[in-house]
């Protein structure tokens, strides 16, 4: 995939075999590598566990916060489902953290730049892609590998 500004990215997915903690910190590590590049992103407060880990709790709180505020602002309608498409203002530390919290277990999230998808996280852990370049590819698994995660925890998969 090539982007509007020319660089080439790559497209790359969360393997198979995992552990659950070991997906979960990909997903975090994916998300801090590439949060420079996004300018958007939404989350769904949905889970499909039977309840949200106590880990993430809060952050599931905050996020369902910040869809009544969009409703209360005028910017989401009140006729939203109030856990569907609870935009993030990722240059927000704050609310990046409740993405962070919430993307290894939500059934999807999804992070935009430029209008194209750079990552989705769905199926509650289970599913992650990434478009990376090669330098956040291998700053990500530098970030890996000091976590104790092999880089066969990514595949290469297209979009």
């Amino acid at each position: 995939m090539i982007d509007q500004d020319g660089g080439l990215r790559r497209g790359r997915a969360l393997a198979d075999g995992l552990s659950p903690a070991d997906a979960a910190c990909v997903h975090r590590e994916a998300l801090r590598v590439l949060r420079p590049d996004l300018d958007s992103a939404h989350v769904d407060a949905y889970c499909d566990r039977r309840t949200w880990p106590a880990e993430a709790l809060s952050s599931y709180g905050g996020a369902l916060t910040l869809a009544r505020e969009a409703v209360a602002a005028g910017t989401r309608s009140r006729r939203a489902d109030p856990g569907m498409g609870i935009d993030i203002d990722v240059r927000d530390d704050a609310q990046f953290g409740l993405l962070l919290d919430l993307v290894p277990y939500t059934i999807h999230a999804e992070g935009r730049r430029a209008g194209r998808t750079v990552f989705t996280a769905d199926d509650s852990g289970a599913a992650l892609w990434i478009a990376v370049t090669r330098a956040q590819e291998a700053e990500l698994l530098k970030r890996l590998a000091a976590r104790g995660i092999a880089a066969t925890a990514l595949s290469a998969r297209g979009r």
